[in-house]
Order: structure tokens, then sequence, then C-alpha cells
């Protein structure tokens, strides 16, 4: 099961409702406090609730909204064919009508800043006031209905099975449409979310701005992570589970006995005496690996090593995943989600990075989630990957795919300008070739200001031209032998990549992605 798309409503810097398209890899880039971390942030409270890394705060609903709720909501596709919702009978989720129109899990979730207010699931379901809200409905509720409708059902111990006879017998007057279920309001339903919970993928979140403590989860979250996967796998989760009911038995066992002979001193007392034994479903088996951590040489917290090793063993760990997760086609679902992963890491890293990430994404079961401000991670993506965090005059917040043809020059460069306002020479080399290739060059220095440019020539003399400035600035850079002339400055050479990009809208009618998301 991997997100298809996310929807924001009042969280932060999102007031009016925010829909967000997810690939196997996500990168959000644009400008500082923009809203890029806010995505990841919330999937954090999404999937974790407040025992993540991102805690409950009232101040996270939209200051200028009336509300008092904010609304984080996913909608998940690749659904399994087969879930146990209840017993351990099999069915599906599209059988039990929790799915939305177009086969989708969409499930939404309300925090009023202390709390979890609310889970739903949004699903095309029956509103036949006979055969709805079936999933609230306790198994004496299920049975009466079988019975006052004379409904064949040979199976009226499981609830699943009766639902599914109810909905065959009025499948002609089911009146299916998009409702909200709420799968915490009963006992009952609660019990079927716990069951959908555990197919759900496991989510991490990595932050590049960690507090350097001994307990620094930085560097321990990837091992817990790793603990998190293997606690999911079905024979571990066997295994536990057997060691689990002999625990159980045996105090049972050693509590009756000592029951027992309470009886032969004072029955009265033994009588009001039972023992309480957790269930093996409810033990928290990552507990026991809740210390797990990397030192290095004499026991030395990693932690204590600076912030480039740190990210450099997490860089790695995302490696090793990458090849492990490849070769387990039956792994897990997870989601990584890491923040600014280019973090202390050298030019050369970045680029190992972004292709580890690349690769991890790729993986059975797999997503990548990143925000980066790293033009060197950009440029090793593909467009599909990005995902443009604007906002308009109203402030209002806007994300966007990344296309080609919605861009001034169709380049990664492009991206990292209108991204990060990158202002680079290579950036301004494309533009020129791209004017100049297409024979634009004589137009686009129609009528421009002219300046002083000292030409060296072959046989080593200097002649006294005038160039625009954008010449200007192709021929310095072009020809660093000719030492004659005065280095540009960067804001010239941000005026100039302006200029053309103004001149290459013009020529062929398209907006800027900023423009275009106002």
């Amino acid at each position: 099961m991997k997100i298809k798309k996310i929807k924001l409503t009042n969280f932060r810097g999102y007031k009016d409702t925010t829909e967000i398209e997810f690939n196997d890899l996500t990168v959000f880039v644009g400008r500082n406090d923009i809203g890029k971390s806010t995505v990841l942030e919330a999937l954090d409270l999404f999937f974790n609730e407040g025992k993540g890394i991102i805690k409950y705060d009232k101040a996270d609903v939209n200051v200028e909204s009336q509300e008092r709720q904010f609304i984080i909501e996913v909608i998940f596709g690749e659904i399994p064919d087969e879930v146990i919702v209840d017993a351990t009978y099999r069915t599906s989720l599209q059988q039990e009508y929790m799915l939305n129109r177009e086969s989708e899990l969409d499930i939404i979730k309300k925090f009023n800043g202390t709390k979890c207010s609310g889970t739903f699931i949004r699903a095309y379901h029956p509103t036949n006031d006979n055969c709805s809200n079936l999933l609230t409905k306790k198994v004496t509720e299920l049975r009466k209905i079988i019975r006052d409708s004379a409904i064949e059902c040979d199976n009226q111990a499981t609830n699943s099975v009766m639902r599914k006879a109810i909905w065959k017998y009025y499948e002609d007057e089911l009146e299916l449409k998009m409702v909200d279920l709420d799968v915490t309001a009963g006992e009952d339903t609660k019990k079927i979310w716990a069951k959908m919970s555990t197919f759900l993928p496991a989510f991490f979140l990595f932050q590049s701005d960690r507090a350097n403590t001994d307990g620094d989860k930085e560097v321990q979250d990837p091992l817990k992570a790793a603990v998190a996967q293997f606690l999911q796998e079905t024979e571990i989760q066997e295994t536990l589970n057997n060691i689990a009911m002999q625990v159980e038995e045996k105090l049972k066992e050693v509590s009756e006995r000592t029951l027992e002979k309470l009886k032969d001193m004072d029955s009265e007392v033994a009588n009001t005496l039972k023992p309480i034994i957790p269930s093996a479903t409810s033990l928290k088996w990552s507990d026991v690996f809740k210390n797990v951590s990397i030192t290095a040489d004499e026991d030395i917290p990693i932690n204590k090593r600076g912030s480039g090793v740190k990210r450099l063993i997490l860089l790695n760990f995302f490696r090793a995943e990458a090849e492990r997760r490849q070769e387990e086609s039956d792994s897990v679902g997870i989601i990584y989600a890491i923040e600014e992963p280019e973090t202390s890491q050298h030019f050369s890293n970045q680029k190992i990075l972004a292709e580890a990430l690349s690769e991890l994404s790729k993986a059975p079961n797999t997503q990548v989630v990143l925000t980066t401000h790293s033009g060197a991670i950009v440029k090793a993506l593909q467009y599909d990957d990005l995902r443009l965090v604007t906002e308009n005059d109203q402030k209002e917040k806007c994300i966007t795919s990344v296309q080609s043809n919605i861009l001034v020059y169709p380049s990664m460069n492009e991206v990292n300008y209108t991204a990060f306002g990158e202002v680079t020479e290579e950036y301004h080399d494309e533009l020129y070739g791209f004017i100049n290739g297409n024979d634009w060059l004589t137009e686009y220095e129609n009528g421009k200001t002219q300046i002083p440019y000292k030409r060296l020539l072959r046989n080593g003399t200097i002649r006294d031209e005038t160039r625009t400035l954008t010449h200007y600035i192709r021929d310095v850079m072009h020809h660093p032998e000719n030492t004659n002339n005065t280095k540009y400055t960067y804001q010239q050479l941000q005026q100039s990549i302006e200029d053309m990009r103004e001149y290459i809208i013009g020529k062929i009618g398209l907006n800027t992605v900023n423009e275009s998301n106002q």
C-alpha cells in the first residue's frame, strides 16, 4: 500500500485544502520557510499521532482560521487483495465497501491540537437504512438483521461473513454514496480500525536539525526504523506470538497454583482474586529494542562526532536499505521521509545520496519523501519526482508537479532558479545557448544597452568593442584567458538571467512555474 495523495486543511500555513500528488519518490523544493517540511511533519502526525518525531501543538491550527482543528487526509493506492478486519476471516476492503469510487483507501484524521479527535474512512458505502452502518454493529445486531429478513448465512459467528450476506441480499438496493465512516466510534469499529492500521505502511521521519544529545534520534532512528520493519514481518510476528502465548500459559499455570494454595489458607480472599495477564497482541516488542544505537570506538556515541559524520551514517543506512529491500520482494510497506538529506554533506556525497534514495524508492513497497535545498540533488532527479511549493500574493500555499512544458527553459537549472533563486553561470550559459540556438540572439540584443569589452585577438593585441550585458557575461565566462575585462558581479549575472527568461517567455508564450501558480 502506497500514498497516492494527501490533503492538508487548516494545518499551519495550509489554510485552504491543499492537495499533493505522491510518487514512489517525491521531493519538495522551494524557498526557505515556504512550507516544505510542514508536509513531512503532517505525515508524521497522521501515521504516529504524536508518538513520532512531531508532537501535538495547538499552534498547528492555522492562525487565520476560525476553526479549532486541522485535518490531514491521506489517500492510498495499491490496496492488498485480502485483509483481516475481524476475527481471522480474510476479506477485502472492496467487499467491505471501505474504498472510495476510485478503489482507493481514503483516511481522514482530525486533530484539535492536543490529540487526534476523530478518524474516518471516506468510502463509497451503502446508505440504505436496512444495510448501512454494518461496520459499527455488533455480532448480535448483525444476527438480528439476518434473522428478521430471513437472510441465508451459514456462518453467524464471523462479522465479515454476516455483513457480506446482508449486503448481497440488498445488492440491488444498496444506495451507494460517498460517506465518512467513523472508525473510532464504537467498540467493534475500533477493533476493525486496529486491524486495518497494521497493514498501513510504517512511516519514519528523519530531520536535519536534531539536538546534539546522547539520545540523538538522528543516528538512532535508522536502527529503530529497521526494528519496526522486522517486527512487522509475518514470520517474526508468528514467532513472537508463540513466545508470548507460551509465557502466558506458564503465567496462568503459576497464578492458578498460587490461588489454589491460597484457598487452603483463606478461601474467601482467594475467591476475590484473579490473575491479569496482558494478551500477546498487546505486547510492545519494540520496547525490547528501544536502546539500539551505534557507537564508535571505546563506546563513544556517534552523536559526539561531527554533523557530517552523523549524516554520513544516515546516508549509508539508506544505501544499504536500497540493496536489502530490492532483494526482499515481500518486504513490509514503509515510507522514509527525510528533511534536507544533503545537510553537512560534501557535493560528491550529495550526488551519491540522490542516487541511493532514488534506488531505494524503486524497492518493493517503499516510498521516499524528501525536502531539499540542494541543486545537486535536484539535478539527479526526474521532473516527475519534484513538487514545487510556492505562495501567491494572498500568502496561499500551492504545490505543483514540475513539468518541462511549463518551464521557461526546460532544465533542472530552471527548477533550481525557480525553487531556490539559485543564480549560476551554468544556468546563464543554458539560457544563452537556448536563445542563440533558436537564432533569436540578434532580436534579443536589439536595443539593449552596450557596455565596453576588450577583445583579445589571436595575435595578442586588444580591440575595444561593446557587448550587451548578457553577451559580455558569456564572453568573460568562456574566455578566462582574456584577463583584460572586469569580472561581472552577482547582481549582473542575476539581471542577465532575468532578461533572458523574460525574453523567452515573450517568444514561446509560457509562464514560469511561479507565475502559473499565482
